[in-house]
């Protein structure tokens, strides 16, 4: 069964202060009056009355700025007081002071497979506050603990769903996609801790790194990919521009080349475009078929 946060109304305690003052006036000339009297009923009386004052007094609690109290009486919950300052309610009921403030949660470091089954080492960073503390303190045992736990939970089944790194511009990655793995992680932390009257404000990822163990592989790789990835971007704008001057050429009618200068000029244009180093430039005076 969930609970529902319900907002109960409190007694000003600066009110019951100055009635319980009165009342203790009243009750000091009663027990005045009891013993000079000698009157045994009215002195029994006046010691009833006299316990249920200190009872009384034991009422009083305060409340600073966005903490809760939330009121139990014999084991049912009857309302969750908001308003900061001093108030007084039943003394039987037990308060239980719930801070719905801001909180920062700094997780540790946790190894986990990433989606290709690499070993990476990641954590995270969440900003949360209670929102509802009648499910925090009712349908949760604990619920920092409970949030603590979720939390990892969910930042280990965010890291086994997307690639460490990939240089697919389509594809996401933890490492390349941060603002969206951010949103994916707080939405993810949000639907798990939603039980425990929970709001998450903002998550996001502290920490991560390949495992120790394959780090210098995996750096390897890397490095091996991007290569490749760099070189395949360069040949496509080298065929790219090859076009656009074979275009331009026959366009403005500039020379005529036939098939074979053509094949010529193609690849001496990709070897320029696409060498690592500069290219040395040979002036051919003779004729191309000599």
């Amino acid at each position: 069964m969930k609970s529902q946060e319900v907002q109960r109304w409190s007694v000003s305690g600066w009110v019951m202060i100055a009635v319980l003052l009165i009342a203790g006036i009243g009750l000091g000339y009663y027990g005045y009056w009891c013993v000079r009297g000698e009157h045994i009923w009215h002195g029994v009386a006046c010691g009833l009355l006299s316990l249920l004052w200190s009872v009384l007094c034991f009422g009083f609690f305060t409340l600073q700025p966005n903490v809760r109290a939330v009121l139990i009486l014999f084991g049912r919950y009857t309302g969750t007081v908001s308003e900061g300052g001093f108030h007084w309610a039943n003394p039987l009921l037990i308060k239980k002071k719930v801070s719905v403030r801001a909180r920062n949660l700094n997780g540790q470091k946790t190894k986990v497979n990433d989606q290709r089954g690499n070993p990476i080492e990641i954590a995270l960073v969440m900003v949360w506050r209670v929102t509802d503390t009648a499910k925090a303190v009712f349908d949760v045992d604990d619920f920092i603990d409970y949030v603590m736990v979720q939390s990892e939970a969910a930042l280990r089944h965010l890291a086994m769903s997307y690639p460490y790194d990939t240089f697919e511009g389509d594809t996401l990655s933890l490492r390349g996609s941060v603002d969206e793995i951010s949103v994916s992680l707080q939405k993810e932390v949000q639907e798990r801790v939603d039980r425990a009257g929970v709001l998450v404000e903002e998550a996001r990822i502290s920490h991560l790194a390949y495992a120790p163990e394959i780090a210098g592989a995996m750096l390897q790789r890397q490095q091996a990919e991007a290569i490749v990835a760099a070189r395949s971007r360069i040949v496509d704008g080298a065929v790219g521009m090859v076009e656009m001057a074979l275009t331009k050429l026959e366009e403005h009618k500039t020379v005529e080349l036939d098939e074979e200068r053509k094949a010529s000029m193609v690849s001496n244009l990709l070897v320029v475009l696409c060498s690592q180093e500069h290219a040395q430039p040979i002036v051919n005076t003779g004729s191309l078929y000599s």
